[in-house]
Order: structure tokens, then sequence, then C-alpha cells
């Protein structure tokens, strides 16, 4: 079940919305995918990026600002009862699956607005490239990519995070930090992917992987960020 939000007002529920896109964007203008119809609320407020089973916040600009608990935040990693308040409206996040630890791995993802656009951009232009560069048909979609393959994972290896492990189950998985490295995880018929997006190129096994996708093997260890992963297949 995915993670949701709940709306209410001066205590009394409006709505509950579940976080089943990778990108929600909450505001006052009705083509918001949550619509917070007041004065105080910008058009285009706040958004929420989920990634698996965690999800982000991060303040789009607002002319009032977005409070979790109290505190004004520009990004944050939710946790299982979080409140969100933006004007006189407070927003619920209920996800039992969240993670509760606020590790160097968290920290990492990429919670920057059209960033999941950029990698999805890289990510196909790498797809269109020539066999030799990126071993993938154009237009690889994600039931094609799902069907038949092995599910892989990343776990850290270094950090507080270490240990962590992460399913590397959907199409487009964006990790890194905003303005210093960005890479794209994609998972294609022939397997899984990794695309510079931004920044110094992302290390597999002590090489800088250079400007062309780079097919995982089981055990390559990647390094993004300051942080060290190892990619395995289950």
């Amino acid at each position: 079940m995915p993670a949701k939000l709940i709306l209410s007002l001066n205590n009394s529920v409006l709505g509950e919305f579940p976080l089943d896109k990778e990108r929600i964007i909450l505001g006052r203008k009705a083509e918001n995918d949550i619509q917070v119809d007041n004065l105080a609320v910008s058009g285009q407020h706040a958004a929420i990026i989920t990634i698996l089973s965690d999800s982000f916040l991060e303040d789009l600009d607002s002319t009032n600002g977005t409070y979790v608990n109290g505190k004004l935040v520009k990004k944050h990693a939710l946790k299982n009862g979080d409140v969100i308040t933006i004007g006189k409206h407070e927003l619920k996040y209920v996800n039992d699956e969240a993670s509760d630890e606020d590790d160097e791995f968290e920290k990492t993802m990429i919670i920057r607005p059209g960033m999941a656009g950029h990698a999805a951009a890289a990510a196909k232009a790498q797809e269109q490239a020539p066999p030799a560069a990126a071993s993938a048909s154009p237009g690889a979609d994600a039931p094609a990519a799902s069907a038949g393959m092995p599910l892989g994972k990343i776990q850290v290896l270094n950090g507080p995070g270490a240990g962590k492990e992460l399913e590397l189950k959907k199409a487009l998985i964006t990790l890194g930090r905003p303005g210093i490295q960005v890479a794209v995880i994609t998972r294609r018929p022939q397997g899984y992917f990794i695309t510079h997006v931004e920044g110094t190129h992302p290390v597999v096994n002590g090489e800088s992987i250079g400007p062309q996708a780079r097919q995982l093997k089981d055990h390559d260890v990647v390094e993004l960020a300051g942080v060290k992963m190892e990619f395995f297949v289950s």
C-alpha cells in the first residue's frame, strides 16, 4: 500500500491522497495533484518525491513557507506521522514502511525539482545511443524491463547508513547530491545500467564510468557523492 497524505483544516479531515506517483505537487491551483484552496498557499507550494518506500518534501519557493512538525523547511525526508503545514492546512504523512533512520543514504536521494525529468531524459538519450555505448533498445519501457528479470539491489558500504539495502524495483532510480554528483540507475531488458546526470562521473570498481551508460554486474561497487554502494542481484 502506498504512503498517503491526510489533508485537514481545523482538525476536520478534507481528504486522503495516496502518494502513487514519483512526484506530486501541492498548491492552490486546480491543476496540482493535491489542491489546497487557500490564499496563504502558493500556486505551486511544495512537492513530494517518492522513491520506493521513502518520500521527500521540498518547498517550491512558496511565499509563506512549508513547515514540518512546526519547523520551517526547504527539504525534508518524511517519516511516518510527520505533519506538513501549508497556510492553515495540515497534511499528515502516513507510511508504515518509511525508513526511520536519518542516515547518510537517505540524504543522497534526489529531492530537487525537475531532477526526475532530467534523469529520465538522460536515460532516454543513453537508450538511443549506439549499441556499443548503451546496449539497450530505444523506447525500452518499465513492463518490458521487469519481465523475467532478477531483482537488483544496492547496499550501502560506508557511513552511518552502512548495511542499508535498496531494492531497484522501479524502471528509474535517481541517486546523488544536487550540485555535487547525480546519477540514475535504469532497469532495462538487458539488465541494470548506471548513467551520469550531473557533476563528476560516478565511479564503478574504482574507475570512472565516463559519459556513457554502464551496465552493472553482480557485486560491482559504485561510489557516488561520497557513498560506496554494492550492486548485487538477488
